[in-house]
């Protein structure tokens, strides 16, 4: 039986920091708690405003704990120029718009494809997994395996919301990486309620959740919430196979 990885994304623990100034709490420290929780990576999204993780808080991440980090990022100069220069794990390439609470959609990889080819080419030479975050969409799948991305880290904003239709996309986005030779992850919006069916589709090898865990650990504490959401993927696996 294959398992699914879960990357915790630390990005509110910075947002909350930052409301206040400071350095609580500490990034660093909820990344921590969540790789002895039993996280196999931590993901961390560095914006263009810097808006919750600093430069700084990747640096610390990255060079002191084992797990893998995915840094998520714009497909900017600035950016790759960055992850270049601390070659984390991975890189997620992301649409980003200061206006935005969060990111609200896929990447364009069809319609920005030679724009993204040199970054993606960049990454790689610098011996970074690089992963699209895109929609569930076939023609975004090609664009991603036509750029040579090995990994897409599926959008699943839609299906979160309840849209209708939207788990049979993401089921059949799923089977078309296998065809494409792309590595399959998934995430946003992501809860203890939604994600098991998203961790059953046999293409999926790692969900990344952020939000929803920093939020309910403020009731339940985040090495809780870890496990509890790692035993719901371990279960949706075990259920599919029995």
């Amino acid at each position: 039986m294959s398992t699914v990885r879960l990357g915790v994304n630390i990005d509110h623990v910075a947002t909350l920091r930052n409301a206040r100034g400071g350095p609580h709490p500490d990034p660093l420290d909820a990344a921590r708690v969540a790789v002895a929780a039993g996280a196999d990576g931590i993901t961390m999204h560095l914006r263009e405003d810097r808006r919750h993780i600093r430069d700084g808080d990747v640096q610390l991440v990255r060079n002191e704990l084992a797990v893998p980090l995915n840094l998520e990022m714009a497909a900017t100069d600035e950016m790759v120029a960055i992850a270049r220069a601390l070659r984390p794990h991975a890189c997620c390439l992301v649409p980003e718009r200061r206006a935005e609470v969060t990111t609200e959609g896929g990447l364009d990889a069809a319609g920005q494809i030679e724009a993204l080819r040199p970054i993606v080419a960049a990454l790689g030479e610098a011996g970074i997994r690089v992963s699209l975050f895109i929609d569930p969409d076939p023609s975004q799948l090609r664009a991603a395996a036509a750029l040579g991305a090995p990994v897409v880290e599926l959008h699943t904003g839609a299906y979160a919301e309840g849209r209708q239709g939207e788990f049979e996309r993401l089921r059949e986005a799923a089977a078309l990486t296998a065809e494409l030779g792309l590595e399959c992850h998934a995430g946003h919006g992501l809860t203890y309620g939604n994600a098991a069916a998203i961790a059953a589709l046999p293409q999926v090898r790692e969900l990344n959740i952020g939000h929803f865990l920093i939020g309910q650990a403020l009731f339940d504490g985040l090495g809780a919430v870890v496990r509890r959401m790692k035993a719901i993927i371990a279960g949706s696996r075990e259920a599919r196979d029995a």
